[in-house]
């Protein structure tokens, strides 16, 4: 049977979809609890913006010259050791796709709560979470051509859904609220204060999946050429729709009734069009968010799959259909997930994802230098533009915000080291018990 690929605008669906979620719906409650400057929240905007293009740029070397599916599973084993790449995939099964999916699902089910008339209770936000996650996992372990289509279906409707809601946040809105965009006194010590480095793992999140496309690679037609048009195009366009997202909001609702609030949108919808028109956007706002879940169970378990294929302990998870669709990880990532929703916080879910996912990131373009001396004779059909300081930019930004969690968030950062070694340990047990294998290997 002839394997189908994925198409350049399947790929630009899923890092659009995959970035465009729960973040940008909730993210800035949380920044109004601690910052009241519009320059400042949209400066948080910027910045989160200029880091997720910086580090798309330097992805785009990594996947073109390492075009295999897998992300940093793929990246972190070539520049350092293979159980750097296992600890990754680790990584990637257990926060970097299952617990984004649970938040999101979990958000799906807050903001179908607030529209409904007679509302949901926890125990029914948790049932609904789930099966959207569960009625996902099985809809791509199908096929691709199945797959691609819904994922492309949903992320158009998902773009023009929110260009028509800026669009009328600005022109529809009754009573709209004065904004002051430039500096004000005081913003450089609040830019340099804890809670505004906090605030930047919140949009680090909402950024997250700029480099999802890396995750299939291996399954497009033609990676080098396509992958890095496809990161730059979808990481650009998410930006700008970020920026003028939380203007709209910022205008049309008052700071205090989105201060500490998860659903935002439907908030700020009812400010724009009243109650019952509130109701039918914070729907479409919600329809929204299954987007974002559908294209993380796409992306992520290609990780897994690589990881199966590697490892003769893990080969469970490379089992696929007769076109290579990756059936068994959709299902491994999706239970993961599940079990978060069930036993973990949204806010819990947000911070640690966001912490580990850049730490993630951090390493694999790191690697982008250590690839550049270690194999410096490395096919790369494409290099990153202003090499070295674009990705110096997206490593200054990101350990900047990792040292403001360290600081603020000890317990936080003592899980992720926990987690990092649980996957070392369990790399050693599947070494030592089975010998590892690369594709090919006889």
């Amino acid at each position: 049977m002839t394997r189908s690929t994925f198409t350049p605008r399947t790929a630009a669906a899923i890092i659009i979809a995959n970035m465009v979620g729960v973040g940008v719906f909730t993210a800035l409650g949380y920044q109004l609890v601690d910052i009241d400057s519009v320059f400042a929240i949209m400066m948080l905007w910027i910045i989160g913006g200029l880091a997720a293009l910086c580090g798309a740029l330097s992805y785009a070397e990594l996947g073109a010259s390492l075009p295999r599916s897998g992300g940093e599973y793929t990246f972190l084993g070539e520049a350092y050791h293979p159980a750097a790449g296992f600890i990754s995939g680790w990584v990637s099964a257990t926060i970097g796709f299952a617990a984004p999916t649970a938040a999101v699902a979990i958000a799906f089910a807050k903001y179908s709560g607030a529209i409904l008339p007679f509302g949901l209770n926890a125990a029914a936000q948790k049932g609904l979470a789930c099966a959207l996650v569960i009625i996902l996992a099985l809809l791509h372990s199908r096929s691709r051509r199945v797959s691609g289509a819904t994922q492309t279906g949903f992320t158009a409707i998902k773009i023009a859904l929110i260009a028509a809601f800026i669009f009328a946040a600005f022109f529809i809105t009754a009573d709209p609220q004065a904004l002051k965009i430039t500096p004000i006194t005081g913003d450089g010590a609040v830019m340099t204060s804890v809670p505004y480095g906090i605030a930047l793992i919140y949009v680090s999140y909402a950024y997250t999946g700029w480099n999802a496309a890396t995750y299939i690679s291996g399954e497009m037609e033609n990676p080098q050429r396509d992958l890095p048009r496809v990161l730059f195009f979808g990481t650009a366009l998410v930006t700008v729709l970020y920026v003028l997202l939380n203007l709209a909001f910022l205008y049309a609702a008052p700071a205090e009734a989105l201060r500490g609030k998860v659903e935002i949108g439907y908030i700020a919808a009812d400010y724009i069009f009243g109650e019952t028109g509130g109701r039918i956007v914070g729907g479409m706002l919600a329809l929204l968010l299954i987007s974002t879940v559908s294209a993380m169970t796409l992306a992520g378990p290609r990780a897994l799959q690589a990881v199966g294929e590697d490892y003769r302990a893990m080969s469970w998870l490379s089992r696929s259909t007769a076109e290579g669709v990756p059936w068994a990880a959709i299902l491994f990532q999706s239970g993961i997930a599940v079990f978060f929703i069930l036993t973990q916080t949204f806010e819990q879910i947000l911070v640690f994802a966001g912490a580990m996912l850049a730490f993630n990131s951090l390493l694999a373009i790191i690697g982008l230098f250590v690839l550049r001396v270690r194999q410096p004779d490395l096919p790369r059909p494409y290099k990153t533009w202003g090499f070295p300081v674009v990705p110096l930019i997206y490593l200054a930004i990101t350990a900047f915000t990792l040292v403001f969690v360290v600081m603020d968030r000890p317990m936080a950062a003592l899980s992720g080291l926990g987690l990092i070694g649980a996957g070392f340990v369990f790399w050693l047990l599947s070494e030592r018990l089975n010998h590892r294998t690369r594709p090919g290997d006889n």
